[in-house]
């Protein structure tokens, strides 16, 4: 298979943009002050692209609407959902602009999702491949979006997840759990201060849909075990994933951040996740395996979907239908999109990642 015949599509995490977004052509996402990632691997040959999904939104919502512009349609978010979840059944209509070209000419997708664009990605493939039996029931069949039908799974050659809470992750857990006292954790003020303004930065702006149509109910660890069991791993499609982690352990089981490797933004939430284990409210257990953290995301959450098939990363014998974990990335929660003030050149990592997939047959 050519490289030119493959079509990368990258998808942004929470509260980020693409390239629909006038902010992309201010100061691209994926390579942020380091220069545009995408047009440069595009100079390397690589068929990339940046989508554009809703910012809060769930992952079901967001994953209808990367479809409307992969496929150059009407976004429709489905009749059973929108009725469930109280918002319209249609967003914007890609069809005179769609992402990429030629949908129809049946290329394979490499879907590279960063943070929360993980479970988007995620949703993605699970609705391509086997569609939505609420929607189908629910909805007269000539009315029915072709992302529902599923038997599209075939064309997901990879998928990539980036830094993703595939577990959800305790930066919104420890919040809610009443036994967990944040006061007691000794937090330096400076960091105190870039926290209360991260805390106001990633809280949605409600649109009067349901509270659990947004991405912070899906980031919840309960509410990300139960989006888990309702999506497969494909056996065709090959799974990486990709962890990170900024932190280190005090010899305590503590995890303090690294102050030359974290954003100031998510040391105060590093802090407290490095400090925190409880119990969440469904029952499960969060032990002192989660407090390794890039600031935002639990390393070990980011490994792999519990329950999902999983090895360590061998490239020499890379399997379809199994999450291939990859070896752990050195950096915070933006250090793959190329940091703002802890900058990093991720060009050569992302190079040897699209290599790598672009020779898997």
């Amino acid at each position: 298979m050519k490289r030119e015949d493959k079509q990368y599509i990258f998808v942004h995490g929470l509260s980020g943009w693409g390239s629909y977004d006038e902010r992309y052509r201010k100061m691209p996402y994926w390579g942020m002050f380091g220069g545009d990632l995408i047009a440069f691997l595009r100079g390397r040959r690589y068929a990339c692209f940046a989508a554009s999904v809703s910012p809060e939104g769930s992952a079901w919502d967001r994953a209808c609407e990367l479809y409307a512009q992969l496929a150059g349609t009407r976004t429709d978010y489905g009749r059973a959902h929108s009725e469930k979840y109280g918002h319209g059944r249609y967003g914007r209509d890609f069809s005179s602009d769609p992402l990429i070209p030629g949908w129809n000419g049946g290329a394979p997708l490499v879907l590279l999702g960063h943070s929360f664009g993980g479970a988007t990605i995620r949703m993605f493939s699970e609705l391509m491949a086997n569609g939505s039996p609420e929607e189908r029931n629910g909805t007269d069949p000539e009315d029915l979006s072709d992302l529902f039908r599923g038997g599209q799974g075939g064309r997901i050659h990879a998928l990539v997840t980036l830094s993703t809470p595939s577990n959800g992750t305790t930066a919104y857990d420890l919040f809610t759990d009443k036994s967990f006292d944040v006061s007691r954790i000794r937090i330096p003020l400076t960091d105190r201060l870039w926290g209360r303004l991260f805390s106001r930065r990633k809280q949605a702006e409600r649109d009067g849909r349901s509270a659990e149509d947004y991405a912070d109910f899906d980031m919840h660890i309960d509410n990300a075990l139960a989006l888990n069991s309702r999506i497969s791993t494909l056996p065709g499609t090959f799974y990486f994933s990709v962890p990170c982690a900024a932190t280190r352990d005090t010899g305590s089981g503590i995890h303090r951040p690294v102050a030359r490797m974290m954003e100031p933004l998510y040391r105060r939430t590093s802090a407290l996740m490095g400090s925190y284990s409880g119990k969440t409210a469904g029952g499960f257990v969060i032990d002192d395996s989660w407090r390794e953290n890039d600031g935002l995301v639990n390393t070990v959450s980011a490994e792999a979907p519990f329950g999902a098939p999983r090895k360590t990363f061998d490239p020499d014998r890379i399997e379809p239908g199994i999450w291939q974990v990859m070896p752990l990335f050195r950096g915070d929660h933006m250090s793959l999109q190329g940091g703002m003030l802890k900058r990093r050149d991720v060009r050569a990592f992302y190079l040897d990642l699209m290599e790598m997939i672009d020779a898997i047959s």
